[in-house]
This record gives structure tokens, C-alpha cells and sequence, in this order.
């Protein structure tokens, strides 16, 4: 198929297919007329491409998470592996943020609790000096 018609099975404009294409994720094959043709495969390869970037993958981890002899080939447990990995990122990513968010809450209430007698100048050294020794 042709990359039209492509682009309009996958909803993905033609700039995005090509550089897919030139990224080397899809490949396509050259007429003599020099027109891009795409595998029936692609517009599910495009699919796949598409939902990895959503999970978080990189165009280089999908790279090799793509079979290099099309989809057919697919090795499950090379597949499972980069997947399983990246749930770990994932969760790894997960605990990161929620330390953060638990540190800035604590910072929060710290400010917010300010005593009367203090100055805000005052109250944010202790703070800082306080977060200083714990970190």
C-alpha cells in the first residue's frame, strides 16, 4: 500500500509515517516510480508503535522491541523481557514522583504552619536548614 493510504488507515499524518520510515522503524519498499510501498502489516506496525510511545517507550527502545523480521517473527521471550523491564521503569518512575510529592507536601505544611511570631525569612531558613539535615 501506498503511504496515503496508509496515513489514512493509521489516522497518522504522512510526515509521521516518513519519519518513522527514516527512523527506521517501518520499513517501505521503492518503486520504480518512485513511490513508497508499505507492507499490509504496516498499518498494524504503526498501531504498535503508536501504543509504546504512549506507555513510555523511546523511538530507540522500540526500536528493539520491533522484530526485525516482521511481525511473525516476534521472539515472546526477548518481548516479554523489554515489557517486564519497563514496568519496572515504570514503577521505579512511580516511587520517585511519590518521594517528590511527599517531600513538596511536607514543605507545604512546614510553610503553612509558619508560627505568628516568625517571619517568612525566618520560617523558610529553619525549613531549608531543617530539609538540609534530613536529605
Amino acid at each position: 500500500m501506498r503511504i496515503g493510504e496508509l496515513a489514512r488507515l493509521s489516522g497518522l499524518p504522512t510526515s509521521r509515517i516518513r519519519f518513522y520510515e527514516t527512523s527506521g522503524l517501518l520499513d517501505s519498499m521503492r518503486q520504480s516510480n518512485g513511490y513508497r510501498e508499505f507492507s499490509p502489516e504496516a498499518p498494524l506496525l504503526l498501531e504498535i508503535i503508536r501504543r509504546a510511545q504512549e506507555a513510555g517507550f523511546s523511538l530507540e527502545e522500540i526500536r528493539h522491541l520491533l522484530p526485525p523480521a516482521g511481525l511473525a517473527e516476534w521472539p515472546k521471550e526477548q518481548l516479554l523481557s523489554r515489557l517486564r523491564a519497563k514496568v519496572a521503569d515504570i514503577e521505579a518512575l512511580q516511587q520517585r514522583l511519590a518521594d517528590s510529592k511527599s517531600a513538596l507536601l511536607t514543605i507545604i505544611a512546614r510553610v503553612e504552619a509558619k508560627p505568628d511570631d516568625v517571619d517568612c525569612a525566618a520560617n523558610a531558613a529553619q525549613v531549608l536548614a531543617d530539609l538540609t539535615r534530613q536529605g
